[in-house]
């Protein structure tokens, strides 16, 4: 039975150099996740996908600009640029990204009131997006994560993945990270001690992807 899944995280125009919450250097990834897309029978793809008017916008919150942190009713909550509205250019996938056999995709953050970096619960810890079961009905045991941005939305699903009872990679060199006040190295500390395996794609085994 096929057991692997490559999970491609956000890797969307408003995260890419110009974008409305860019990534340093985000486009980079797009030609590594289409090699080692092709190679790959089973793929899944993320994508954010905010309401306007999201709690996670410093733009809902008067006075306040993005990348301050405020309390909400679930815990603290990083403020953004507005980004990857529904339905908007900046939420499209990237144009070059080209992986046609993708079985699934999970838009994330469509909750108002609720931010979601994980591709499985969102930041309440308690709104699952039901990828968990899929994955789990599907037979899968190790997934692969690359994609935007490391120190966030890839690095919150690996943990999610791991507490989920599944072996994670992480395709380290096939993602980029925002990297604000240290949130880079805590993530990469987090995922390692979670027990997150990191491999970089010009190693990549295509024969155990498979």
């Amino acid at each position: 039975m096929e057991t692997s899944c490559l999970i491609v995280i956000d890797v969307q125009n408003d995260f890419m150099p110009g974008g409305a919450l860019a990534v340093a250097r985000g486009n980079e990834v797009v030609p590594l996740i289409n090699r080692m897309g092709a190679r790959f029978q089973h793929v899944i793809l993320t994508q954010d996908w905010h309401p306007r008017g999201h709690a996670s916008f410093a733009s809902a919150h008067p006075g306040t600009k993005p990348f301050e942190t405020i309390v909400l009713d679930y815990g603290n909550q990083v403020l953004w640029p507005d980004h990857c509205l529904q339905g908007t250019p900046g939420a499209a996938l990237h144009p070059d990204l080209s992986i046609p056999q993708t079985e699934l995709v999970i838009r994330k953050g469509h909750h108002r009131g609720i931010d979601s970096y994980s591709a499985f619960v969102e930041a309440d810890r308690k709104t699952g997006t039901g990828l968990g079961g899929y994955l789990k009905e599907r037979g899968f045991r190790k997934i692969y994560l690359c994609g935007l941005a490391t120190d966030f939305c890839v690095a919150w699903t690996a943990l999610d993945a791991r507490a989920a009872g599944f072996e994670v990679v992480l395709i380290d060199d096939a993602c980029r990270a925002i990297d604000r006040e240290g949130s880079l190295a805590k993530a990469m500390l987090d995922m390692n001690h979670a027990g997150v395996r990191q491999m970089r794609s010009i190693e990549f085994s295509f024969a155990g992807s498979k």
